[in-house]
């Protein structure tokens, strides 16, 4: 859709990460690092979001169920946090240090938490869930210690992972997640794992509703689609 395409010529801030410039009298090769280029989310949207409800959101399927453990180490299932409110699911792992991977749409779903907590129309009807696919470090310890640095008390935001590697493959699979371990040059794992970003908005029904790549994830619009889903009764 035409305004989702202006996410894309939003303005990106960039940086580059070290890397001195060379001294003209030096003679010497310089390998500059190559700049990181934030993704939309992490700056203010320089366009208005469509009027609530003058654009459909069709269904893009059920959510599938799952096993998880929450941060105080209770076993319920996903399905189980599903179908009363409006809900984000972020796929994430705390160690993730790429800043337009799991940073990003922790990022994004902390300004989610501020926008419903000072919109009226939005209190109480909307969950986030934060779900870890790394369960060997991402423990309900380690969970509960992540969650303190940006949920708000009170606010309605679940971090989950889940209990064994057989659920873990199961959730992946369902939900379309490609996560590889990282290795080094003698086949050790290095504490990351390559993934692809992907945020879903799901309905009180427990229908996929959109799906956010790093390209789409910004606030502002995770916030007009949820109003949009709410407005049809979704």
């Amino acid at each position: 859709m035409g305004w989702r395409a202006c996410l894309l010529s939003t303005l990106a801030v960039a940086f580059t990460a070290g890397g001195a410039h060379a001294q003209p009298d030096s003679g010497a090769s310089h390998q500059h690092a190559a700049p990181v280029v934030l993704a939309p989310g992490y700056a203010d949207l320089d366009f208005a979001p469509p009027p609530v409800g003058g654009y459909a959101l069709p269904p893009l399927g059920e959510v599938a169920d799952a096993r998880v453990v929450d941060a105080q180490g209770v076993i319920g299932r996903l399905h189980e946090m599903l179908g009363d409110k409006v809900v984000v699911l972020s796929f994430i792992y705390t160690r993730c240090n790429d800043v337009n991977g799991c940073p990003l749409a922790t990022h994004v779903l902390g300004k989610l938490q501020g926008a419903i907590t000072s919109a009226p129309d939005l209190q109480g009807k909307v969950r986030l869930v934060s779900f870890s696919f790394d369960p060997s470090h991402d423990t309900p310890a380690v969970l509960r210690q992540y969650a303190g640095h940006f949920r708000k008390p009170g606010f309605d935001w679940r971090f989950v992972t889940v209990a064994n590697a057989a659920d873990l493959t199961s959730v992946l699979d369902a939900y379309d997640q490609w996560v590889v371990r990282d290795i080094d040059a003698d086949g050790e794992f290095v504490g990351t794992l390559s993934h692809i970003l992907r945020v879903y908005l799901i309905d009180r029904d427990r229908q996929i509703r959109n799906i956010y790549s790093i390209s789409f994830l910004h606030a502002d619009t995770v916030a007009n689609d949820i109003r949009t889903v709410l407005l049809d009764g979704g």
